[in-house]
Formats: C-alpha cells, sequence, structure tokens
C-alpha cells in the first residue's frame, strides 16, 4: 500500500517547511534511511528520510516551495501503484487526475515485470519521516575524489556516515558511487585511505560549565529613611537642572600640615575636617554657592551650614556643622567626630541634620578616584570627593609625582552659574593647596 511521506515538526515555531533540494526523483527506488529531500525550517536546514522502503511515486512540492506542517511531500510504495486516494483523501474530496511530469506531479512508473522482486510492504499506513542531523552542520568541504554537487556539499546515506564513524575514516575523503555521487555503505567497506599527511594540531574540547543553584530573589521592605532619600534625591535631580564642575587639588601641602597639626593637637584632624573648612572659607568669598532655589525667588544664606553625607545602615544621613566658615579646623574636627557617632548609633536629634546651606559627600575613604552626587536640597551645590593618590604631572617641563585629589561640584543651573562655580572651585583650591591660609 502507498504511503505519504508528510513535512514533520522540525522546531517548536516552525509553521512550514521549504524544499531546498529533493535527492530523489519520480521513479526512484528509496530506502528506509535514504535522505530524499533537504528542508528548509525557520531556524535551519534538515535532512528528512522516509521511514520506509519503496518507490518514489509522486513528489508534492517543487524545489523552493513551502508544505505546511504535516502536509505531503511525496508519496512511496509499489511501481505503478495508484496513490491518487491519498491525495483525495487529503484534500477531502476527489480530484481530476494530475498531469505528468516532475516536481508536484506524478509520474507513473511501470508496473513491476513477473522476475522483479517484490517490493517490502509497510508497517504503516502514512509513513513519518525520519529526521536526521541539521544539514547546515555537514561538512561542505568536498575533495578531489568526491563527485561534485550543486551545493558543494558531501552527500552520503546515513548509514554510511555511520559506517565511516565507526571505522574512523573521513567520509569527505571517500569517492562514492551512487546517485549524483552520493556515498553509500559499499564505498566507505572499499574505501583505502591515502598515505596519512602530518597530523593537524587539535582543538582541545571546550569544557561546558554547568550552573548550579537556583534562582530567586529578596524582597526588602523600604525604611522611612530611604523612602525619604528615594523621595528628596529624586525630585532634586529630576526637578533642579545639574551640571558639574571637575578639578584637580594638588594634596602635597595639606598632607604635611594635616600631619603637623595632629602632632599637636589632642584631636585629630581628617581630610575631610580640611575640605569642611575649606569650603566654608570658599562660601564666604563666593556667597552666591551659599543659596537656595525657593521657586518664585532665590535665597542667599547669611550662614553657612556645611552638611557631610554619611553611611548608616538604614541609607545615609546628612549631619550638619553649623557656622563652620567661624570655626577652627579643630573644632570642626570634634565637631564632626560627635554628629558622626550620633548618627551612627542613632541618637542624632533632627536639629543636628537640617539646615544645612551646602553638602560634601566624600567617598575618597573608599578608593573612589572621582564621582558626580545628587544635589541636597535646599542646597545649590553638593561636592563630590575622591581619594588622594600619586599621580604624575607635568610642572616646568618636568614629570614630577604629586598627591593628586579629584572633586567634581554638582550645581542647580538655575542658581549657579558656570563662571560662579568656577570661581568658588578656585578658591577652594588655593585653600587646600596651601592650608596656611585656613588659619587666618
Amino acid at each position: 500500500m502507498a504511503e505519504a511521506v508528510r513535512m514533520p515538526l522540525l522546531s517548536d515555531t516552525m509553521k512550514e517547511g521549504v524544499i531546498a533540494e529533493w535527492h530523489k526523483k519520480v521513479g526512484d527506488t528509496v530506502k528506509s534511511d535514504d535522505v530524499i529531500a533537504e528542508v528548509e525550517t525557520d531556524k535551519a536546514t534538515m535532512e528528512v528520510m522516509p521511514y520506509v522502503d519503496g518507490t518514489l511515486l509522486y513528489i508534492g512540492v517543487e524545489k523552493g516551495k513551502g508544505v505546511p506542517v504535516n502536509g505531503i511531500m511525496a508519496i512511496i510504495g509499489k511501481p505503478g501503484e495508484d496513490f491518487q486516494s491519498i491525495l483525495d483523501a487529503e484534500k477531502g474530496s476527489p480530484s481530476p487526475a494530475l498531469p505528468q511530469g516532475e516536481g508536484g506531479v506524478a509520474q507513473p512508473v511501470a508496473p513491476a515485470s513477473a522476475d522483479a522482486p517484490a517490493q517490502p510492504q509497510a508497517a504503516a499506513a502514512t509513513a513519518q519521516p525520519q529526521v536526521a542531523t541539521p544539514a547546515a552542520a555537514a561538512p561542505a568541504q568536498p575533495t578531489a575524489d568526491a563527485a561534485p554537487s550543486s551545493d558543494e556539499r558531501i552527500k552520503a546515506s546515513p548509514l554510511a556516515k555511520k559506517l565511516a564513524e565507526d571505522k574512523g575514516v573521513d567520509i569527505n575523503a571517500v569517492k562514492g558511487s551512487g546517485d549524483n555521487g552520493r556515498i553509500i555503505k559499499r564505498d566507505v567497506d572499499s574505501y583505502t585511505p591515502a598515505p596519512a599527511a602530518t597530523p593537524a594540531a587539535k582543538t582541545a574540547p571546550v569544557m561546558q560549565y554547568q550552573p548550579t543553584g537556583t534562582e530567586g530573589h529578596t524582597d526588602t521592605p523600604l525604611t522611612q529613611m530611604r523612602k525619604i532619600i528615594a523621595q528628596k534625591l529624586a525630585g532634586s535631580l529630576f526637578s533642579a537642572p545639574h551640571f558639574y564642575l571637575t578639578m584637580s587639588i594638588v594634596m602635597d601641602k595639606a598632607i604635611d600640615a594635616r600631619k603637623a597639626i595632629n602632632d599637636m593637637s589632642p584631636v585629630k584632624v581628617s581630610f575631610n575636617d580640611m575640605v569642611i573648612k575649606a569650603c566654608a572659607m570658599a562660601l564666604r568669598r563666593h556667597p552666591e554657592v551659599n543659596s537656595s532655589w525657593m521657586g518664585d525667588f532665590m535665597r542667599q544664606n547669611h550662614h553657612i551650614h556645611i552638611g557631610t553625607a554619611v553611611s548608616v545602615d538604614e541609607g545615609l544621613i546628612v549631619p550638619v556643622i553649623k557656622f563652620a566658615d567661624q570655626k577652627s579646623l579643630s573644632q570642626i574636627a570634634d565637631d564632626a567626630k560627635t554628629l558622626i557617632e550620633k548618627a551612627r548609633t542613632k541618637k542624632i536629634t533632627p536639629p543636628e541634620f537640617t539646615g544645612n546651606t551646602f553638602t560634601i559627600s566624600n567617598l575618597g575613604m573608599m578608593d573612589i578616584d572621582e564621582f558626580t552626587a545628587i544635589i541636597n536640597p535646599p542646597d545649590s551645590c553638593i561636592l563630590a570627593v575622591g581619594k588622594i593618590a600619586a599621580t604624575p604631572v607635568v610642572e616646568n617641563n618636568a614629570v614630577v609625582v604629586r598627591q593628586i585629589m579629584k572633586i567634581t561640584l554638582s550645581c542647580d543651573h538655575r542658581v549657579v552659574d558656570g563662571a560662579v562655580g568656577s570661581r568658588f572651585l578656585q578658591t577652594l583650591k588655593a585653600h587646600l593647596e596651601n592650608p596656611v591660609t585656613m588659619l587666618v
């Protein structure tokens, strides 16, 4: 009984397959493991085998045309067998006789003679094709002995490929004696390899990483502090037009001055304390920076209250050193130490973390070179301070190593213009590079 070879589902997204090549024609005898066609899907080109032995009686579509999944590609049966009932059943009603021809047209095959061996009877009414390894993965390297093909690929039956693999034979070096130069079992059995050449270096196989563990996540409820930080900083970033000014400070003299101060002072002065003092003095010279945007007016503050960002478990808090311009380095260091300790032990009071007119965020101790910070309302500026690092610089046409600290001033352009912010940084730089000026 004739059997239909149908378009298999070759990928999970496949709707139809396009015939890339027919390897058999109507009237050819085929075996169950013969590749009768190559089919292009949305992901690869695959080889299709019929699963049954017999004669190719009908080709349902020509090369380059599509066949829907489970549609009839071909019909295989005994020579001269009637297969029209299969096509009628597929269409749901009788159809007119098909004309003679190739590709999509039935070609009657002459009945077998009395001496011809009977064809094997199929076990099922409809044959489902066997799908081989994607054709795209087959080597496209025909040798001088191999018969050429239209797509320059080596043609071989699956049995021949398996036999070659088991015997360690390079299938590319075998000359095919089948249809169109196709390599079959007897070609592999009779193959004698040429004298071995010097083997090429083999690439070690890539070890496949097998990940372990499972996906997961942890949801952490927001603390009230984190909610306020998010509200304030998001409001600042998206309402205040930020711009940024970066400057490099030579800290060699500041390093020497700090060592001398700490050698004789009971309160140890940090570099951040020196930055606070320098900012306070620069704000006194440039009061435009010590200002706030109030919606329909600008407020220039007469007092100088400097906040310094401190990391705590719940987020960030900004203790404020009041009247910083009026305090000595030792007083600033003492106030900062007390306020930071209160912040970290949750003993700080609202008056001690409100009222800032300028803010400093220092990540130098975290080994950060430089960064930009979001303005802390109601300030118009915030200073981001990076680490002090030995850096080669050019002085008097000679390369010398200096201790450089990079600072970046974030400015609210509604209040502070570029020239105003730049003059402020120049004054700040002068105080840090000549610490003696902060003692007057």
